[in-house]
């Protein structure tokens, strides 16, 4: 009997399916269409952006909501080039990424005789901001790099891995492989390791702990151990909602002064899963974080471990360390360090500081916490957004995240919602938007309507880049180039097929939400800044 043969592209499709990808996202084209030959006969799912940044934020919602890799296919050159915004913001926030790319046949390759979407080294172009850039040379080797891939996507500090196959490679047939789904392995400190961070646990009497995006899944024993310890528990914006509404959360960014003085006070900082960077922990660019002598740091990734602040570093996943510091600190009494007290007091002394202007901002963001319970909500760059980053207490884990953070990229609100949509189909999604930032990705309007994809898109209009033009202003510099006309954002929704509300107050924000969310499919609703009463101090 002869032996099965499948070409690389429908093996491909078998890998991406036993190792649990679900969605695939993605513009086919000539350079691709060889790697989507066992795509309609999966159960893997293909959603088509308008653009392939669209295919990459929507990549990104969707991993950050579902714990999965997003899966993106895309042509050589400029797919390829167009993906590599949302994959450097991948890269900065640490979120798993799989792109996989075409690339000219592999006797072109080097040597620039203009073939179409041709780069002059592609994969060493995408390489110095993917963890992975392979060339698939050898039809037999596919199997090897996409367990590689799935390795490194599951096992340390995520971010975006880059696989291209070359045109004449996808339709080459090979013997259907063994498939099997990798297993996911973490690091785990030693024993002193461990023991030494936890004695330090036992005596302090004014702990605090630290909680980034990369310690998320490891909430409910991190929660655990701070109860124990009785310390706050501040969170850094891709953290907001992990515990949600609890005595001891902290939802007030690192910039702050009150947070810093809470900081400060503490005899003993645990830091879990974060980078400490400077849009977390120096928003403003004071450099008025400050120093520690107290710091016990716990990162899956051992080069971030070498990055920021001196500390005793655990190199661990964040689950591993906090079951591993309970079961050496032991079940013994809850400690009393006023944790509580001192959490309520940094919360007052945090929203004190912020201007009028920002505390209406936050007031609508709880109104839509409240409107749509356990909502997801996915920003962009805009005032509401920024204020949201500085104080805002999500209402579930991963209930909010965007762009304002690390790589910083407008036009990944609309998109990204649309991943986090369709990772959760039964929750609320809404994308906080402004108008600039939405133009960016203005298209993609359709794309979730293609998708059915539930996100309201509440756009919160400024007439142009507002935050821009502040700061042109507070630094003495006329301002120029900010002021970019906006469309009739209702006209374009009803273009779309979107149902769509402009308000007049925004007290009318709850019953619009809730009518929205009745109804299948995207919507969108405006607040204008000037015209929408409320909207502003």
């Amino acid at each position: 009997m002869s032996e099965a043969l499948k070409t690389v592209g429908e093996t491909l499709i078998d890998l991406l399916e036993v190792n649990d990808v679900d969605v695939v996202f993605g513009i086919p084209g000539v350079h691709t269409v060889e790697l989507y030959r066992g795509l309609a006969a999966s159960n893997i799912r293909h959603v088509t952006p308008r653009h392939e940044q669209g295919a990459g934020f929507m990549a990104d919602g969707y991993a950050r909501v579902s714990g999965k890799p997003g899966v993106c296919l895309v042509i050589t050159g400029p797919g390829l080039t167009n993906i590599i915004t949302p994959m450097a913001q991948a890269y900065q926030d640490s979120v798993p990424m799989l792109v996989i790319s075409g690339v000219n046949a592999r006797a072109t390759l080097g040597h620039g005789r203009g073939r179409l979407h041709e780069l002059p080294d592609q994969r060493g172009m995408i390489a110095t901001l993917a963890l992975l850039s392979h060339t698939l040379h050898d039809p037999e080797d596919l199997t090897e790099v996409m367990e590689r891939a799935f390795a490194i996507l599951r096992s340390g500090r995520p971010g975006p891995v880059h696989i291209e196959i070359p045109t004449d490679v996808m339709g080459a047939r090979i013997k259907a492989p063994r498939l099997r789904n990798i297993v996911r392995l973490r690091p785990r400190a030693d024993a002193a390791t461990i023991n030494e961070a936890a004695s330090l646990c036992l005596t302090a009497k004014r702990p605090v702990t630290l909680v980034g995006g990369g310690a998320v899944s490891a909430a409910n024993d991190i929660l655990r151990l701070a109860e124990r310890l009785d310390a706050p528990l501040v969170t850094t914006t891709n953290a907001r909602g992990a515990f949600a509404r609890h005595p001891l959360s902290v939802p007030a960014s690192p910039s702050l002064n009150a947070v810093r003085r809470l900081i400060a006070d503490a005899d003993l900082v645990l830091a879990f899963g974060t980078q400490m960077s400077q849009t977390d922990y120096d928003m403003h660019v004071d450099n008025g974080f400050p120093e520690l002598d107290n710091l016990i740091r716990i990162d899956i990734d051992a080069l971030q471990l070498t990055r920021g602040p001196k500390a005793i570093s655990i190199l661990s996943s964040a689950e591993n360390a906090a079951t591993d510091l309970l079961a050496a600190i032991g079940a013994g009494t809850r400690r009393q360090t006023e944790g509580a007290s001192r959490a309520e007091m940094t919360r007052q002394a945090a929203l004190a500081e912020l201007a009028p202007k920002m505390c209406v901002e936050i007031g609508i963001l709880d109104a839509v916490r409240d409107a749509l319970p356990g909502a997801i909500i996915v920003g962009d760059s805009t005032q509401a957004v920024y204020a949201g980053n500085l104080y805002y207490e999500a209402g579930r884990p991963h209930g909010w995240f965007n762009a304002a953070t690390g790589y910083g990229a407008l036009g990944y609100g609309t998109p990204a919602a649309i991943g986090a949509a369709i990772a959760e189909p039964e929750t609320p999604v809404v994308c906080l938007t402004g108008d600039g930032g939405l133009q960016f990705t203005l298209a993609e309007i359709g794309s979730a309507k293609d998708a059915g994809a539930d996100v309201i898109f509440l756009v919160w209009n400024n007439d142009g880049y507002q935050e821009i033009e502040t700061y042109m202003v507070d630094n003495g510099i006329e301002p120029e180039g900010v002021k970019p006309s906006a469309p009739d954002f209702l006209k374009i929704a009803e273009a779309y097929g979107l149902p769509s509300i402009r308000l007049t107050h925004v007290d009318e924000l709850p019953a619009a939400l809730q009518k929205f969310r009745q109804i299948k499919g995207p919507s969108l609703i405006e607040i204008h800044q000037t015209k929408t009463v409320g909207a502003t101090a």
